[in-house]
């Protein structure tokens, strides 16, 4: 049976049993006793009917499930429907809520700058990444104009063409931004952004390192291909010229060479594929190798001293040994004659630290922060004469990265370097 009709049946019921108490009072007590007992019942009737309306307008304007009113007849039925739907509705708000926030936790963890405007460009919302690439904040900053927040010509141009469908190239806050708004909704805007920056750094530093290997291996390449076509030319070449033509060619091919093993070992110690191989490190031993030969790299025109103190670390012995081997030969490169270049290993409170101190040209300040960069050279000229390939520096500096230290560089010009590398704690060996 349908409700309405249960409904009906139940309002019908009641006004039948009041005719009926109406038809008995005029039985018994006469005409007007029985319509002044019908007219009490029928007011009563409407009493209660007024007041269960009067308790649902109280619901109404506080509804709370658990102080939903009981009811008496169709009453009971229409309480029970409300109590229904009001359950259905704090489900439904429950579920939109959890829904919100997740989409607002989704907005704030995406790399990607949001920011929600009205259809007069005014903030309503923005992520975290949006208030770092533009500088906005979303509790001081909601309710004003974005164009008055982003203070940029090329952003306002944007604004005023609003030929969306292409993205901006923004220039904004030291950072490099590609902006694009998406309306949606007839009177809501979306701004998206994304930094570029870092993925323009890197490309930077890929065409530059493309087109400085190609300088450093076309001069050697230009040298022996010169040669050769000498030779090929002339037949009558004296032993003496082409004697020193071939030794001439011999050093441009070692110094080829030596650029590409250095770009090998680049690399490789970038690969996520090859990881360090720790290994106990006999420090003593290592660097009385690396003072041999930086004796012979020397050939006695320099005095050069070793302090060893320190403790045996773990790590890997090759790469250790290439970075610390770099630092000194580029002390010995760069310190004229009858200089003093000191090598120390000791323990410090914060690891074990080594150092290697020279009183040679030494380095400008403006130079120390790109002395890592591949292929930076501070006298280009100077390291053409040190047979120097310009990747010394950036080998030391991912060895150092992989084993958790740091490069220290402290320099005067016409006084001397010196170069520290700070150990951990934890590289220290038991």
């Amino acid at each position: 049976m349908s409700p309405r009709l249960i409904f009906w049946i139940s309002a019908f019921v009641r006004i039948f049993l009041v005719f009926m108490g109406t038809a008995c009072a005029i039985y018994l007590w006469g005409p007007v006793a029985g319509l002044v007992i019908g007219m009490i019942g029928m007011v009563v009737l409407f009493c209660v009917q007024l007041f269960y309306l009067q308790r649902l307008a109280d619901w109404l304007d506080h509804p709370n499930s658990s102080r939903l009113p009981d009811g008496w007849g169709a009453w009971t039925d229409i309480f029970s429907r409300l109590y229904r739907l009001r359950r259905g509705d704090e489900k439904n708000q429950a579920e939109l809520a959890e829904w919100l926030a997740r989409f607002r936790q989704a907005m704030t963890l995406l790399p990607d700058g949001v920011v929600i405007m009205d259809d007069v460009l005014f903030l309503e919302w923005c992520n975290p990444a949006a208030e770092s690439h533009l500088g906005l904040s979303h509790a001081q900053d909601k309710g004003m104009r974005v164009t008055n927040l982003v203070r940029s010509p090329e952003f306002m141009d944007y604004i005023i063409l609003g030929r969306y469908e292409t993205p901006l190239t923004l220039s904004f806050r030291d950072r490099k931004l590609i902006a694009h708004i998406i309306p949606f909704e007839n009177r809501r805007q979306i701004l998206v952004t994304h930094d570029v920056t870092e993925s323009e750094r890197i490309d930077m530093m890929r065409r530059d390192f493309i087109a400085n290997a190609s300088h450093e291996l076309r001069t050697p390449l230009t040298v022996i291909n010169g040669f050769l076509e000498i030779a090929s030319m002339q037949d009558d070449l004296d032993s003496q010229t082409r004697n020193m033509h071939l030794k001439l060619m011999t050093e441009q091919g070692e110094r080829m060479q030596r650029l590409v093993e250095d770009m090998l070992t680049l690399t490789r110690l970038e690969s996520v594929d090859y990881p360090p191989r720790p290994e106990r490190i006999n420090m003593l031993g290592l660097l009385e190798q690396i003072l041999q030969e930086a004796h012979a790299l020397s050939a006695g025109k320099h005095k050069i001293t070793l302090e060893c103190t320190g403790p045996d670390i773990r790590g890997s012995n090759d790469e250790i040994r290439s970075a610390l081997t770099n630092l000194v030969t580029n002390a010995i490169r760069y310190t004229p004659e009858n200089g003093h270049i000191k090598i120390s290993w000791i323990d410090t409170a914060n690891g074990p630290k080594f150092a290697v101190q020279d009183d040679g040209i030494g380095i400008s300040a403006e130079h120390i922060s790109r002395l890592t960069e591949r292929f930076y050279r501070v006298d280009k000229s100077r390291s053409r004469e040190t047979q120097g390939t310009g990747l010394g520096l950036a080998i030391v500096k991912h060895v150092l990265l992989r084993h958790k230290a740091n490069l220290l560089i402290e320099s005067t010009p016409d006084v001397g370097s010196k170069f520290c590398v700070q150990f951990p704690g934890a590289a220290v060996t038991a």
